[in-house]
Parts: C-alpha cells; sequence; structure tokens
C-alpha cells in the first residue's frame, strides 16, 4: 500500500476513520487512534480564539487601566520611596492589564492578547513617569532602572497570566 499523500512511502496504516492509506508522516495521533489530517481537524481550543473584534474591545480596554493605573502608580511613587513597592506596582499593573483584557472578553488567552498586555505595561510605565512632578523627580539613572525593571516585572506577569 502506498500513502494518500505520499505516494512513494509504503505503509500498513490506515486512517481510523476514512480507511485512507497513512504513512508516519501523515498521521495524527488521536484519543481515538490515527488519523489522516483532514479527519482529525485540530482545532484551537475556544478559549484561545480571539476574533479580531474582541481584541480591539480587549486593547481598548487595557488601554484605559494602563493609563488610569499608570498615573497612580507615579502618584504613589512620587510618595513612597520604596525600591520593592515599585516593583510590585509594575506586576501589578502587569496583572490588573491582563485580568482586565481577558474578563472583558470572556476569559479569552492568546499570544496576541498576551504581547497587547504587554505594550500596555509599558504605556502603564510611561504614563507613571510622566505623572506631574514626577518626571523631575524620576530623573535620576537609579529611578530610570527601577521603572525599567517595575515595567518587566509587570509584563512578566502579563505574559504569564494571558498565555
Amino acid at each position: 500500500m502506498k500513502c494518500g499523500a505520499h505516494p512513494d512511502i509504503e505503509t500498513n496504516l490506515r486512517c481510523g476513520k476514512c480507511d485512507k492509506p497513512i504513512c508516519p508522516k501523515c498521521m495524527l495521533e488521536t484519543p481515538v487512534g490515527a488519523r489522516c489530517r483532514e479527519c482529525a481537524r485540530i482545532n484551537k481550543l475556544p478559549t484561545f480564539q480571539v476574533s479580531s473584534k474582541q481584541w480591539l474591545v480587549s486593547s481598548c480596554v487595557g488601554f484605559i487601566i494602563a493609563v488610569g493605573y499608570g498615573f497612580l502608580w507615579g502618584i504613589i511613587g512620587l510618595y513612597t520611596n520604596f525600591i520593592i513597592l515599585n516593583l510590585l506596582l509594575g506586576a501589578g499593573a502587569g496583572f490588573l492589564i491582563s485580568e482586565g483584557m481577558s474578563r472583558v472578553i470572556n476569559h479569552k488567552r492568546g499570544t496576541r492578547l498576551a504581547i497587547t498586555a504587554s505594550v500596555m505595561v509599558v504605556v502603564s510605565g510611561f504614563a507613571s513617569v510622566f505623572t506631574p512632578l514626577r518626571i523631575i523627580y524620576s530623573a535620576s539613572p537609579m529611578f530610570i532602572i527601577l521603572d525599567i525593571l517595575a515595567v518587566a516585572a509587570g509584563i512578566y506577569v502579563a505574559v504569564n497570566r494571558l498565555r
């Protein structure tokens, strides 16, 4: 017998559904046995299927949360001077942005949402730096490095929540 997709390969395997000869390259292992690619029809889980409209709505919500939280982050950072608190505020930005983006579209997840949430965490970091009076306060290299680390912590949290 020859494989249906690769006529130069001999095989004894057959699709469990349509009985078409398949080679090991064409075979997909499913819970009910070996299937050809047409019969297996491997689709993404609905949780990871995000339409363009859902992505746009989620991005808008993420932007609103990012800007609002960023200004709050900047005000808190202006009056408190703790290094760990700044890192926690960055991680909190990642959590709130990713959770808000996910909830508004029925707890969907995916790579595109994780990338968008990462960008929104960066937007939140910029909003925190450009809070009035904080621009003057956080001009030193140490505060810039701490803000970058806080944004990195936020990106880490956001990506892990939406993957």
